[in-house]
């Protein structure tokens, strides 16, 4: 699973790996507590952004089950970071693979995520040959269903009250998509998504 020619673009993103330099970006909106909310791992403080780029930072391809490839999302016109978006290879010999995205709510619902996970749901059925991809989303997280939706996923699960969350049960929707399914989808396929920025 390995030759992946990044950074990716889209029409208006480009997809590059994360740098030391952005700390301070992604503490915008690491550390707002409706994001933090969603993260793997909890950001508090910037000590915490420092260590989650580092992290991410050293997360850059998919050599073996249990890595995880993670990607800035930078808007390619003020190249203001928006997010990022992550594909963990989870499971060989099934083929699973699972979708983590994180964004700026002030970049919310203007399609920037439509277009950066179109391209990593690409890259990890054309690149690194992924069977099944899936989604984890919250339950009450309407845009993210309606964005999985888009995407041409299909729920599958709907976990309700499966966990406690600073004091509130938590509802988890599973969404996902087969290879055959996305390669016969052309519901968001038309992006140009491969092109090496020059």
């Amino acid at each position: 699973m390995s030759g992946l020619d990044l950074p990716l673009t889209t029409d208006r993103l480009v997809l590059r790996t994360f740098e030391r330099s952005d700390v301070p970006l992604v503490s915008h909106y690491h550390l707002l507590p409706g994001v933090q909310r969603y993260l793997v791992r909890p950001t508090r403080y910037r000590e915490d952004v420092s260590e989650a780029v580092e992290i991410m930072r050293s997360q850059v391809g998919l050599q073996r089950p249990g890595d995880t490839l993670t990607l800035a999302m930078q808007r390619r016109g003020d190249k203001a970071l928006l997010g990022h978006v992550s594909l963990k290879w989870s499971d060989a010999t099934a083929g699973q693979g699972e979708l983590l995205f994180a964004i700026d709510p002030a970049e919310a619902g203007h399609g920037f995520l439509t277009e950066a996970l179109t391209s990593m749901l690409n890259l990890a059925f054309d690149h690194f040959h992924i069977h099944r991809v899936f989604v984890r989303c919250d339950g009450r997280d309407h845009h993210s269903a309606k964005l999985m939706q888009k995407l041409g996923m299909r729920l599958e699960a709907h976990y309700r009250e499966h966990a406690l969350f600073q004091g509130e049960w938590d509802e988890e929707l599973h969404f996902a998509i087969l290879d055959r399914e996305w390669q016969a989808s052309a519901k968001v396929r038309p992006l140009p998504l491969r092109e090496s920025v020059a």
